[in-house]
This record gives structure tokens, C-alpha cells and sequence, in this order.
């Protein structure tokens, strides 16, 4: 094959509601997901032997996610190498979304011909937050992550992203979750369903009001620097920030990209807090150009 270049985008959770732990252990959630133009990039080519390279040699690993979605479709002979700019541990779902890149890929034959494979199976094998990214574009998600619903067209917004620097556990957070008394949420009460609308309607004002994350109110409460992050976007408006995912960062939404870019330039942190200005992302963000 020919060396080509895919673009993985990160996510941003406009709302994210933990439903409750079911009996196999997993959790039962809805989220409104939009994937946002702050992308990883992978170039691939021909090689002996399936490999990864990565700009940060932490991540090359034998369970990297990249390597795992490649060795579930039958990907041989592939050298892949990994350029990191979505932060990781950081909620905005990077190596998923580098693992749904190959998928996507391989789905439209960049790889040619490979042994049958399923497109949700496989994704939701690898991670609850692939089958999002195989939507190509902004989502309803529920289930544990496989119910994936396409919002269709966006509005052209922007989001101002924050990565404080401290990583937490996706694990210990749903554990304290857990610890919390919650009263069951009917789907017809759903804040989700209707930041869905509002978002479908281009509603702007209204979709900042429906804004919620239930794991952000634990996790300023547990560490200071994301409670600093939110005070700065806070202090910096008019918008208000919100973590992505479990964490670590925070977003706040713009109507316009030069908005996010004037309000980043004034939050007062100091520079170990990585800060990225991102557009809504909706079209296919993944598909290879020759590198």
C-alpha cells in the first residue's frame, strides 16, 4: 500500500449521565458526544511485521489501542506511526479515536481485502467510546456506549479545552460515583435529550444552560488543579466550563472560533495547563490523503 495520513479527532461530552452500575459491572450511560478539531495523526505504509512508532515512546506499548484494533481486523505488515497532540488521560477519548481511525479505514478498504470482521463488535471489544467515533460526527450515546445514535448536521461552534496537569483514574472516578445516593432519571427527563435538541436547533444559549457531567462536581472537589482550570475559563467567559468524559479536562463552548481564541488568551494559568481552541468537527475526519 501507499503511505497515507489519517486525522483522529478528539471528543467533548456535552452532557455525560452515569445511569447506574447494571449487573455485569458495567455502567449504563447517555452522553451527547461531538467530535472536535483537535486530531492525531497516523501514517501508515507497508512494512515487515505489524509495528508502532509513537512521538511519545510512553504510549508504545503491546496493549496500545492502535495495536489492538489493528490486530482484531487482521492487520499484517504495517508499520504505524503515531503522532500525539490530544492530550491523554484527559477525557477527549484520543486513543479511541485513533483506534476508530484504522477502523474506519480498513471498513473502506484503505487495506484491502481482510478476514470478515464486524464493524460495533469489534469497535465495542477495544472501548465503550469507539462505536462513537465510527458515527463520524456528533452523537447520542447509550447503553454502555454501543447505542450510538447520528446527530446529522451541527452548528459550526467552537470549544476552548483546558487539560489541567493531573490524570485521573476512570475507575476510581466511577467508584466514588458509585459511593453517591442518585434517584434513577426517567429517559423522558433526560437533560441529555434535550441538549440533543437544542443542539439539532442550533440553540446556542439554551444548550449552554443544559450542560452536565455528573463525574465535575467530584472531580474539582478532588483535585485542586481542575478546580483552578474552571475558575479560569469561568473567570475568563462568558462561558462556563465543563469537564469532558471522567476527566481530566475542561471545555467551554463558543459560537464562534475567534471567541474561543480571544477567551483562551485570557485565562490567567500557568503554561503546564495545555490549552487548545477546536471547531466543532463534522465531517470525516479520519479519511487518509497520501502522506
Amino acid at each position: 500500500m501507499n503511505r497515507s495520513l489519517l486525522q483522529a479527532p478528539a471528543k467533548v461530552n456535552l452532557t455525560l449521565e452515569v445511569l447506574g452500575r447494571r449487573p455485569d459491572d458495567y455502567h449504563a450511560l447517555r452522553s451527547l458526544m461531538v467530535p472536535v478539531d483537535l486530531c492525531d495523526e497516523i501514517e501508515i505504509e507497508a512494512a515487515e511485521g505489524l509495528q508502532l512508532t509513537c512521538d511519545d515512546p510512553t504510549l508504545v506499548a503491546d496493549d496500545n489501542l492502535v495495536l489492538r484494533a489493528a490486530r482484531a481486523i487482521g492487520l499484517r505488515d504495517l508499520h504505524i506511526a503515531l503522532r500525539k497532540r490530544i492530550p491523554v488521560q484527559a477525557g477527549l477519548g484520543g486513543g479511541s479515536s485513533d483506534a476508530a481511525a484504522l477502523l474506519l479505514a480498513a471498513r473502506a478498504g484503505l487495506f484491502g481485502a481482510l478476514p470478515a470482521w464486524e464493524d460495533l463488535a469489534t469497535a465495542r471489544s477495544l472501548g465503550s467510546d469507539l462505536p462513537f467515533f465510527l458515527a463520524e460526527g456528533a452523537a447520542l450515546v447509550e447503553g454502555t456506549g454501543e447505542r450510538v445514535t447520528p446527530v446529522g448536521a451541527i452548528p459550526a461552534w467552537a470549544t476552548l479545552i483546558v487539560k489541567p496537569p493531573v490524570a485521573i483514574s476512570t475507575a476510581e472516578a466511577f467508584r466514588r460515583l458509585d459511593e453517591r445516593a442518585r434517584a434513577p432519571r426517567p429517559r423522558s427527563e433526560s437533560l441529555t435529550l434535550r441538549a440533543l435538541a437544542a443542539l439539532q436547533r442550533g440553540a446556542f444559549d439554551e444548550l449552554t444552560h443544559l450542560l452536565q457531567n455528573d463525574f465535575h462536581d467530584d472531580a474539582l472537589a478532588q483535585y485542586p488543579s481542575i478546580a483552578d482550570a474552571a475558575a479560569a475559563i469561568d473567570a475568563a467567559g462568558p462561558s462556563r466550563a465543563l469537564l469532558s468524559g471522567s476527566g481530566s479536562s475542561l471545555f467551554a463552548l463558543y459560537e464562534r472560533f475567534e471567541d474561543a481564541a480571544a477567551a483562551a488568551d485570557r485565562i490567567a494559568l500557568p503554561p503546564e495547563y495545555r490549552r487548545f481552541v477546536a471547531a466543532f468537527r463534522s465531517d470525516r475526519a479520519w479519511q487518509g490523503v497520501p502522506a
